[in-house]
């Protein structure tokens, strides 16, 4: 075989024309790929043992591809697709998988490479290994797409679509149902387009009545394809939000309101805490009572207790009639404020700090006591140290005096953080530092009031 790296890199005018090979405009061609699919089609015999230089070619390759040498990957490749007339049975079917993966990965980086080229190789290596045909659309399909070249993708996904091999397996049939997947969201892509176009005509308009005609066309399409796919358990988030959307713009509340419970609840599907925002903001658009709300809220917090809704989850619980739920209010906001990405949420300090002391004037210090003694052996270094009130104060005075008034409340009038924020002069500040002090004094749980 002639030298890979001068194959890849050079123009190809003496190929015989008749020859389909690769000529992107980029320069890069890959005649030595056609070689190899003749080589295998024709069956040819060649009783050579490659074991060791493949091996070696393989090991090269990935060094290269881990420093991101694309060319020097390139020319190794050269050699490693020689694997494919391997006298190992194993090794020639497991082949193709490989040389897609690393052959994929070097036209995707490599400096010369070019659409055409990728598209060619796809193309060949399906024909090579029909077994993973379905597998290489679909990453076809997200290459194109990469490139902005929805069309291409969606005749790809298309073809990979109606593509058959043998007797139909499981795995197959799961890729199909991705593939059907991913035609969907392109199918979506272009109902979303339309949908648009249709929100800016004028209702009384021709126009807006083929308009509507034809976004129906594509709904029936696209849902037929989400409503199939999300029957599999999985994590189709994409695909449910895209399906709820339509079923939503045609009125269809009940099937958006099936869709989304199965989703969130059906124990066959992996927890998921999107399934439950999903479902929360739709129950919330079609004004569902505040109980369901919070049933709904209520799971997510057991998942993710610093979501962000765990502040609107506050709210709901506050507003209430149910006191099981105003102490569950308290315990949302301690464990919001867990969490370190959290640390510097004013909001959920102004929260606290309002509900802290509306709990204690109403003689509910016990759920306070029970939520700080988890937390009193590593908050006080988690939010109130002394390095914490010097930079919460010259970061944002605000934050500072709400932090304050907690750490007065849990810490008593003793803690560094409280001390320090208090003894600050601050002339928008002085009637709210007078009035903290008061509070501090009359409801911390270190030295309760009578």
């Amino acid at each position: 075989m002639s030298d890979f790296s001068e194959d890849l890199l050079r123009p190809t005018a003496e190929d015989d024309p008749a020859e389909t090979s690769v000529r992107p405009r980029s320069g890069m061609c890959l005649p030595w790929l056609q070689k190899q699919v003749e080589s295998v089609a024709t069956r040819g015999k060649k009783e050579k043992d490659f074991a060791q230089t493949t091996s070696a070619c393989l090991s090269f390759i990935q060094e290269a591809l881990l420093k991101h040498q694309w060319q020097r990957a390139a020319e190794y490749m050269h050699s490693y697709l020689q694997i494919l007339e391997d006298s190992d049975s194993n090794k020639r079917q497991a082949a193709p998988e490989i040389i897609w993966k690393l052959g994929s990965e070097i036209l995707y980086y490599h400096p010369k490479s070019s659409v055409e080229t990728f598209n060619t190789f796809a193309d060949r290596m399906k024909n090579i290994g029909v077994l993973n045909y379905l597998t290489i659309s679909l990453q076809h399909a997200l290459y194109l797409l990469h490139h902005g070249m929805f069309d291409d993708a969606s005749r790809n996904l298309s073809q990979a679509e109606t593509w058959r091999y043998g007797e139909k397996s499981s795995s197959q049939e799961a890729l199909i149902n991705l593939v059907q997947a991913y035609k969907g969201l392109l199918q979506y892509y272009t109902w979303s387009k339309k949908k648009k176009e249709l929100s800016e005509l004028d209702e009384d308009d021709y126009a807006y009545s083929t308009a509507s005609q034809n976004m129906f066309k594509h709904s029936w399409k696209t849902s037929t394809n989400f409503s199939a796919l999300i029957q599999t358990p999985g994590v189709w988030d994409p695909f449910v939000k895209s399906y709820v959307e339509m079923l939503e713009f045609y009125g269809d509340q009940d099937g958006a309101r099936e869709v989304l419970t199965n989703y969130a609840y059906d124990e066959k599907f992996p927890s998921n805490p999107n399934a439950h925002v999903y479902l929360y903001n739709f129950l919330k658009r079609e004004k569902a009572p505040r109980e369901k709300l919070i049933s709904v809220l209520k799971i997510l917090y057991q998942i993710v207790p610093s979501h962000t809704l765990m502040l609107e989850f506050h709210r709901l619980l506050r507003k209430s009639d149910k006191e099981e739920h105003h102490k569950l209010g308290l315990e949302v906001l301690f464990g919001v404020l867990d969490f370190a990405g959290c640390t510097k949420n004013m909001t959920a300090w102004q929260y606290l700090a309002k509900y802290l002391r509306q709990i204690l004037m109403g003689s509910h210090l016990a759920w306070v006591q029970e939520e700080w003694n988890s937390r009193k052996n590593w908050w006080p270094g988690f939010h109130f140290s002394s390095f914490w009130a010097k930079s919460d104060w010259k970061e944002d005075k605000a934050l500072a005096y709400e932090k304050a008034f907690v750490a007065g409340i849990l810490l008593g009038k003793g803690c560094r953080y409280f001390r320090y924020i208090s003894k600050q002069d601050h002339q928008d500040l002085r009637k709210k530092f007078k009035r903290m002090k008061k509070l501090v004094k009359k409801h911390s749980i270190v030295n309760p009031g009578p």
